[in-house]
């Protein structure tokens, strides 16, 4: 069974995939429809905090996605790096189920 958080993620893969955009762990059979590529870096103590769930591009256009159980918000180091995201002139999604804004910036790309 999944988290809550763990299904958000699901759905925010599905969303992905729906608009041919490829796991990182896909490199080497992505498909000639390719649209964009994502990572979901690995969380340990050898990392760096507060870095989202999702980093990609889409048609070349760099985007992260942070994402939370229903309900919750990012936490202080997940907002400083949303804010450095956004500020570098690149956009991060905050995302506890409503996937409208991503799906609509996909849309637009």
């Amino acid at each position: 069974m999944s988290t809550p958080e763990g299904k958000v993620k699901d759905a925010v893969k599905a969303l992905l995939n729906a608009f041919d955009i490829f796991s990182a762990a896909k490199a080497g059979s992505f498909p000639e429809t390719a649209q964009g590529w994502y990572y979901m870096p690995v969380q340990n103590s050898m990392g760096v905090n507060g870095i989202p769930d999702f980093v990609g591009h889409h048609k070349g256009r760099f985007f992260a996605v942070e994402t939370k159980a229903p309900g919750k918000k990012a936490t202080g180091f997940q907002a400083l790096q949303i804010n450095a995201i956004n500020t570098a002139g690149s956009v991060c999604f905050v995302i506890d189920g409503d996937l409208g804004e991503l799906n609509a910036w996909l849309r637009a790309g």
